[in-house]
């Protein structure tokens, strides 16, 4: 015996001599593995979706005055929330000014400027890496070997050679935009700098980055700068949740003549429509490259984009603000490769946390102060 119901998926179970009902779960699962079924239940959410419940049109108009106060108070506490951030930047610029001489003394290490004492370059090891004394006499000796050999087939480097290159490309997020014609530029690169606006500006941070003289472009500073907004939209003031970047001006590259890599010239055959000859024309087209990080796509006044500038722009915005926030900071740990353990041992925990949110976009990602 079999019943009909649902398209066939809720079955009966016959044994001899009596009919046994299926369990709730039995049934749940049998629903969920009809694709009509799941295809029904799909379209009736999607056109629940943003509708309202109807308890808010069942209320008295007494009540639903009350309601109107209490959003009225709601969008007052987002304008507090606002101040609160705006705060929360002063007191950043604040701390950030405290950081700057440890970063600019981690510059000079890293480009042989100054030369750490023993003290300076005595780490204690954590209780984890701690090995027993005849263990470490043995890697000592070891590592003396090994750098008596490296000494004796090089002349030693100064400061920390590749220090940023080898930081970029340690981190997946920017990796995939170093290509290999990138990285005789990025050895140049001997700081990166996070600058905030000055205070009673318009809220906004800037990437330094300070390159040595080079043979590719006459520039020693390339800038990129993010504007920020920390205010509720006058439209939509409870979609308010801290400070966004709202976009970003980058900076014009002197390139040297014959040596701006974000331009790469290709040949293309073209046949005369009429005489039917073949000519080869040169054309320059826009190459791959980490530089054009330094020029985005402009956001219209309008605030209307296309999906591709769209794209483009988010993605921008979540490499400055991780830059800015994770890499600038712990840059010595990405270099050694012990803050991209820590990042994925953060995405393990926050697996599944992200898709519900209602509130998370997967192309911004995190807002600017999370």
């Amino acid at each position: 015996m079999v019943s009909d119901a649902m398209n066939g998926c809720l079955c009966l179970m016959v044994v001899p001599g009596f009919v046994r009902l299926p369990s709730a779960r039995q049934l749940t699962v049998q629903m969920m593995q009809n694709p009509q079924i799941l295809a029904a239940l799909q379209e009736r959410l999607d056109g629940l979706v943003g509708s309202p419940s109807g308890y808010m049109e069942s209320l008295p108009k007494v009540v639903k005055r009350r309601v109107n106060a209490l959003k009225n108070l709601q969008v007052k506490c987002a304008h507090i929330e606002a101040k609160f951030y705006e705060e929360v930047h002063e007191l950043e610029r604040k701390y950030a000014a405290l950081y700057q001489p440890l970063f600019d003394k981690r510059s000079d290490i890293v480009k042989a400027a100054y030369e750490p004492t023993e003290e300076e370059c005595e780490w204690k090891a954590d209780e984890e890496e701690e090995l027993t004394v005849s263990k470490q006499e043995e890697m000592k000796e070891k590592a003396k070997v090994e750098e008596e050999k490296k000494d004796e087939e090089k002349e030693d480097p100064k400061g920390v050679p590749e220090f940023w290159l080898t930081v970029f490309k340690n981190v997946d997020l920017l990796s995939d935009m170093v290509q290999e014609h990138d990285e005789p530029i990025l050895k140049q690169l001997q700081d990166v700098k996070v600058k905030f606006s000055d205070p009673g500006q318009p809220m906004s941070f800037s990437l330094e980055f300070n390159f040595e003289p080079n043979e590719f472009f006459t520039n020693t500073l390339l800038t990129k700068t993010y504007k920020m907004r920390s205010e509720p939209d006058e439209n939509d003031p409870f979609s308010f949740d801290g400070p966004e970047i709202m976009g970003c001006t980058g900076c014009t590259i002197d390139w040297t003549k014959g040596k701006n890599i974000t331009l790469k010239t290709i040949k293309k055959k073209q046949k005369h429509k009429g005489r039917g000859t073949v000519r080869t024309v040169t054309k320059t087209v826009p190459n791959d490259s980490f530089f054009n990080f330094f020029t985005p796509p402009d956001v219209p006044e309008s605030g209307d984009m296309d999906e591709d500038t769209e794209a483009v722009l988010a993605a921008d915005f979540e490499i400055g603000h991780f830059i800015r926030e994770r890499i600038v900071p712990r840059a010595v740990l990405y270099f050694t490769g012990e803050a991209i353990e820590d990042d994925d041992d953060d995405e393990g925990e926050e697996e599944g946390e992200e898709e519900n949110d209602p509130d998370y976009d997967p192309k911004v990602g995190r807002r600017a102060y999370c």
